[in-house]
C-alpha cells in the first residue's frame, strides 16, 4: 500500500469542500488515519489547508472557464474573465463556504497568498501566450498586468463581501478592457479602439 501524504490530505479537503461541508482538521486527520501533528505539518494550518484548497479550485475553475474560448488578445482575455469570474461567483461549494466563514474567505482571497499565487501564475502564462503570438502588446511586465488584473477582478467579484449589494463582474470587465486596450495603444502608438465595449 502506498504511503499517503501531503497530496492525499489536500485531496480528501478538496472532496469535503466540494461537497458543501466544512473542513475540520480532527475529523480530517482521523479519515486519513493519522495523528493531527502529521496532518499539520503535511498541509500546514487549518487556514493554509484552506488556502490551498481554494487556489486548486481556483486553477479548476479557470481551466474550465478558458476551455474552448475563440478570438485573441483583449477580446480573448475579456471573454475568459468573464466566464471565470461568473463561474467564481456562481459556485455552489464556495456559496456553502461563505456562508460558513465570510471573513476567513475574504481574508483568504483577497491577500497575498496561494490563491492570488495561482491566479496570477495562470493569467501570467494567458498573457504571454498572446503577447508571444503577437495579439497582445503591453508596456508592462506580464506578472505586474496579471496581479493588476487579479486584483480588480477580486475587488468588484467580491464587492458583496466588501459592503457591496452584489458582484460588480461588468465594472471588472469595464476597468480590465480599459487597461488592456491602453497597454496596447500607448505601445503601438495607435489609439484604435475598434471592437470596444466602451460607448
Amino acid at each position: 500500500m502506498t504511503a499517503l501524504g501531503p497530496a492525499d490530505a489536500i485531496a480528501a479537503a478538496s472532496a469535503h469542500y466540494l461537497k458543501g461541508e466544512p473542513i475540520d482538521m480532527s475529523a480530517l486527520a482521523a479519515e486519513l488515519g493519522v495523528g493531527r501533528a502529521t496532518l499539520y505539518r503535511w498541509v500546514g494550518s487549518r487556514e493554509q489547508l484552506l488556502g490551498t484548497v481554494l487556489a486548486e479550485m481556483t486553477e479548476l475553475t479557470y481551466r474550465t472557464a478558458v476551455n474552448g474560448v475563440q478570438g485573441s488578445g483583449p477580446d480573448r482575455m475579456l471573454t475568459v474573465l468573464d466566464r471565470f469570474m461568473r463561474a467564481v461567483v456562481g459556485a455552489v461549494p464556495l456559496k456553502a463556504f461563505t456562508e460558513r466563514e465570510p471573513r476567513l474567505f475574504v481574508r483568504l482571497a483577497t491577500m497575498q497568498g496561494p490563491i492570488e499565487e495561482r491566479a496570477i501564475a495562470l493569467l501570467t502564462a494567458e498573457l504571454e501566450e498572446q503577447i508571444e503570438a503577437g495579439r497582445l502588446l503591453v508596456p508592462l511586465p506580464t506578472r505586474t498586468l496579471a496581479q493588476a488584473i487579479v486584483r480588480i477582478c477580486d475587488s468588484f467579484m467580491y464587492a458583496h463581501y466588501l459592503g457591496g449589494s452584489r458582484p460588480e463582474i461588468e465594472t471588472a470587465l469595464d476597468v480590465i478592457e480599459l487597461l488592456l486596450r491602453s497597454c496596447s495603444a500607448a505601445t503601438t502608438g495607435i489609439g484604435d479602439q475598434s471592437g470596444t465595449r466602451w460607448e
